[in-house]
């Protein structure tokens, strides 16, 4: 049982909206208490944290561990390692691995995977048609009883809007919650990069920015229809944008996430073709990505995500039309995202609400928050320490980043789960 005093910390509270110097008090992997007045005498085990960020830890949604199919690209102990160093305390894996987790049995097959590999909280989702083919529902009844929290098909958009609607209204039968990825899949077929001035440049197939509003418009009609609580993964353009607002002010019952590429980086950053650029959906413009951040900022968009892809260096080195899409970064989320803090666009606590409160609230955990009584899930780190990424120093099996060699503030100093420290020295 863990009984540990931090002290001299930045406490980071995204749920109290603050950002004050304090100490904070675990027993039996829980927040006992917290304070920024004198701290508890009497406590054996002292951290000093020496004035640096303490947070609660990251609830990642949308993380992809290739067991089963395709282990040799990231194993649950090796993902776990990684989000460890990253500070992510709870990684909501998806359903699209070779042989897609539809079924109560392959459910049940990754979540011993992941018990008995990860050293973070691992959560599941699962597929919502059978084999993410948008032909037949998954069982979802039966996947919730296995302990799915949420049921998507990823980027595998559901073509027949009949069987989604079915699958909707039955999921909202259920009260379970559904990830939807808003694009309009016949337009986005094959493209690789966002419609304009440089996609024409260097000759890329390229899809309209248009093609996720029309995508969220058919979803949004869908969910006003069934009345399913729902999440979209990925909303990035600025056309998407008043379709989103205009759901939330009608009372429906949807969030929406981005990941940290679609925040910190734009096409452009594609250059001459450098495929660990390429992600799905395609990175956009920047006027684009600042319309994400101040939508971020005013509580549109609810949930960063790393949306941690990986690929091995043979799918990745090849033409940019031919090579895999993706990109890990359950270890660059934080870095990158303190990006936003260090140029004043957020603060620690607005952030923090969309890595950590946002995301466990819109899953029914009690993680994200430091308040007495919530789970022990903690990152400390220092927002200020520089360092240039050495993507052959990640703990992911694959090295498919964009920040490579890219100059990065913010380090992840240690890792607690259940109050217990699974990373940094002890």
């Amino acid at each position: 049982m863990t009984d540990l005093l931090l002290t001299h910390a930045r406490l980071i509270d995204p749920e109290a909206d603050s950002d004050a110097p304090g100490w904070l008090h675990i027993r039996d992997g829980v927040i006992a208490a917290s304070g920024n007045g004198a701290a508890p005498q009497g406590i054996e085990q002292v951290l000093d944290c020496r004035g640096k960020c303490l947070a609660p830890g990251i609830v990642d949604i949308g993380v992809k561990v290739c067991e089963p199919g395709e282990r040799h690209k990231e194993s649950y102990a090796s993902a776990g390692r990684a989000a460890a160093a990253g500070g992510v305390t709870t990684m909501i894996t998806r359903p699209d691995t070779t042989q897609a987790i539809d079924s109560p049995e392959s459910l049940e097959f990754v979540a011993r995977r992941a018990q008995a590999d990860a050293s973070v909280h691992v959560r599941h989702m699962a597929a919502l048609t059978k084999g993410r083919q948008g032909r037949e529902m998954a069982e979802i009844g039966f996947l919730l009883d296995a302990g799915a929290v949420a049921f998507s098909d990823c980027d595998a958009v559901t073509r027949n809007t009949k069987v989604l609607s079915r699958a909707l209204t039955y999921a909202r039968s259920l009260d379970a919650l559904v990830m939807l990825h808003p694009q309009e899949p016949v337009l986005s077929d094959g493209a690789v990069a966002t419609s304009g001035k440089f996609a024409s440049l260097r000759g890329l197939p390229a899809v309209s920015a248009m093609a996720e509003r029309m995508g969220l418009d058919r979803d949004i009609a869908l969910i006003e229809m069934t009345g399913v609580r729902a999440h979209f993964d990925q909303i990035t353009t600025a056309r998407a944008l008043p379709a989103l607002q205009r759901a939330k002010r009608n009372g429906l019952d949807v969030t929406a996430g981005i990941s940290i590429h679609h925040l910190t980086l734009n096409e452009m950053d594609v250059a001459d073709y450098r495929t660990f650029f390429k992600v799905k959906p395609p990175l956009r413009a920047e006027d684009d990505r600042q319309a994400m951040i101040e939508a971020l900022r005013d509580g549109l968009i609810d949930v960063i995500c790393s949306m941690h892809t990986p690929q091995d260096e043979e799918s990745k080195r090849l033409p940019f039309e031919e090579a895999a899409a993706g990109a890990v970064a359950l270890e660059t989320l934080l870095p990158a995202a303190l990006r936003l803090y260090h140029a004043e666009a957020l603060t620690l606590p607005q952030l923090f609400r969309a890595l950590s409160l946002a995301p466990a609230r819109r899953l029914g955990l009690a993680a994200g928050r430091l308040a007495a009584g919530a789970p022990a899930d903690l990152v400390l780190f220092d927002a200020h320490a520089p360092f240039v990424l050495d993507r052959f120093k990640l703990h992911s099996k694959s090295k498919n980043t964009p920040f490579d060699g890219a100059r990065m503030q913010g380090r992840v100093l240690a890792t607690f789960v259940a109050g217990a420290r699974v990373y940094g020295e002890p």
